[in-house]
């Protein structure tokens, strides 16, 4: 059995990753608030921010790990919000920790050591995993920890045939991004900014995370998938 763990599949590049892993034959598992609404993926509703909660959810998934010949798991989900390191939002800043560091960290910690050999464990950033802007602090910070993360775990994963990328997204049209920015007018004067002049899409992204799944190659890698950002 193939078997695909995505957090966040509900929406955005997270749904788009689970269609197209049922499309290659995998047994596809969502764990996020909401459900995915296609009848072949099973659903694990959790809030990511709670600990308790999902490090019991982890030790039932690591169960289902055990009987599966092949793994994906992919840290898909996020939680975005704006502030700045002048005034920081502390009640945002813990809650991006708890959904985009500490959710991989209880996962990880319950399946890498049951997953087998020809697995993958591949972590969403973002276009500022590696670089900033104004206006994003508690994101930025979260978001360089998962670039971190992704590179800790591919070193101490050598020799269990487990490997590991981070799949940077530029601006994606998904419900998260334009909650944060419902002025379609600002969100075109961001798309302008890369080489397509558009948004990415989250079918998009999707073939990247799946392509990385099958590409052991790339272990330890940052791959962006910005359609070419300009730089100042």
């Amino acid at each position: 059995m193939k078997l695909a763990i995505i957090t966040g599949a509900s929406t955005g590049i997270g749904y788009a990753a689970a269609i197209q892993f049922i499309q290659k034959g995998f047994n596809v598992i969502n764990v996020s608030r909401r459900q995915h609404d296609h009848q072949a993926v099973v659903n694990h509703c959790c809030d990511l921010s709670d600990k308790v909660a999902l490090s019991s959810l982890a030790a039932l998934l690591a169960q289902e790990v055990k009987h599966a010949d092949e793994v994906t798991l992919v840290h898909n989900a996020g939680y975005l919000a704006g502030d700045s390191a002048l005034a920081p939002n502390e009640t945002e800043l813990e809650t991006m920790l708890a959904v985009n560091v500490w959710a991989p960290t209880l996962l990880n910690k319950a399946l890498l050591k049951v997953m087998p050999k020809n697995s993958s464990v591949l972590y969403v950033g973002s276009t500022l995993s590696e670089k900033a802007v104004a206006g994003s602090y508690s994101y930025v910070l979260s978001k360089h920890a998962v670039t971190g993360m992704m590179k800790a775990s591919c070193q101490d994963l050598f020799g269990l045939g487990i490997h590991t990328a981070c799949i940077c997204p530029g601006f994606t049209d998904t419900i998260m991004l334009r909650t944060h920015i419902p002025d379609d007018e600002v969100l075109q004067t961001i798309g302008a900014n890369n080489g397509f002049s558009r948004l990415v899409e989250p079918n998009e992204i999707a073939q990247l995370i799946v392509w990385a799944h099958h590409n052991p190659a790339i272990n330890g890698s940052v791959l962006h998938a910005n359609l070419g950002q300009k730089e100042y």
